[in-house]
């Protein structure tokens, strides 16, 4: 099976052009299900029918894995032996009956504006790390961008004087404006600390680690956490934490689902959705202030 997966994550990063996250997964969670499949001394993939898959799955519910987690699992699956069927002349699928299990969806962590201020205030600025901490901090809020697409901007992605950074994932581009406060802390950063905190003057990345090399959404995630401690936030909070926090403030303060869709990235409406969701009261205003007969 080796091989075939090895050819596979070529397939996901050449073709597909999926995110690292979801190749590093799927690469993950297949080399778990080799491992199964040798134990069960099963070496070839062709031997691989629908009950090898469901005693695999099964075999995680009694291990008590979580719903997410036994999800990825068959959606890994599912894309393998696809990929197998398509490229590699396998005939049969096994995993096309396969069913994930339901996940009970959980209203987001979010931060109150109380809390995110106490955050952002937390790095002062008085030296080069804590410029940079200051402008990823206030960057992330003001922008709603994922860990893995703040860590990967260049300068060329961002513009403090026009207000705006483009964001690109997957091949799709989004323009979000960020706020005069945001922009403040770039120009800083980018004027004072940038330039002394980089090992190779021609680098365009944006934000880089205490070594002058590329941030690491790992590095930043530990960034967060001190600061979240210093600040006094006792809810474990994630860079997520921060995106769905700049959600779910603009929708509170009268922002429209497909203005914050079109920042967020998100392909679907429903997805964003969920920030509404989390504030009944704001469904009666919305109401009370659109409805001709309210």
């Amino acid at each position: 099976m080796e091989q075939q997966l090895s050819k596979f994550i070529e397939y996901l990063e050449q073709v597909r052009k999926s995110s690292r996250n979801t190749i590093l997964s799927y690469k993950r969670d297949l080399e778990k299900f080799s491992v199964y499949l040798k134990k069960q001394g099963i070496t070839d993939l062709d031997r691989v029918n629908e009950t090898t898959l469901n005693s695999y799955i099964l075999l995680m519910e009694k291990e008590n894995f979580a719903a997410s987690t036994i999800s990825r699992n068959i959606a890994a699956l599912k894309a393998f032996f696809e990929y197998l069927i398509h490229y590699e002349g396998r005939i049969s699928n096994p995993a096309g009956k396969l069913k994930a299990p339901k996940i009970e969806k959980r209203a987001p962590e979010v931060l109150t504006v109380e809390e995110v201020t106490r955050l952002l205030e937390q790095p002062a600025g008085r030296n080069n790390k804590e410029l940079r901490d200051k402008a990823m901090l206030e960057l992330m809020y003001a922008t709603g961008i994922r860990v893995s697409e703040l860590v990967s901007l260049t300068v060329d992605d961002v513009n403090v004087q026009a207000g705006y950074i483009r964001c690109a994932e997957r091949g799709k581009e989004r323009i979000i404006p960020i706020g005069s406060v945001a922009r403040v802390s770039m120009r800083q950063y980018l004027k004072q600390a940038r330039s002394a905190m980089l090992s190779d003057s021609s680098s365009h990345i944006l934000f880089t680690n205490c070594s002058g090399q590329p941030m690491s959404r790992q590095g930043f995630w530990k960034i967060l956490k001190q600061y979240a401690v210093k600040a006094g936030i006792e809810a474990d909070i994630t860079p997520h934490t921060l995106r769905h926090s700049f959600a779910a403030h603009l929708i509170e303060n009268g922002a429209d689902l497909r203005s914050v869709q079109e920042m967020l990235g998100h392909s679907d409406i429903s997805t964003t959705q969920i920030y509404l969701k989390m504030n009944p009261g704001k469904i009666r205003d919305i109401y009370s202030n659109t409805h001709p007969r309210a």
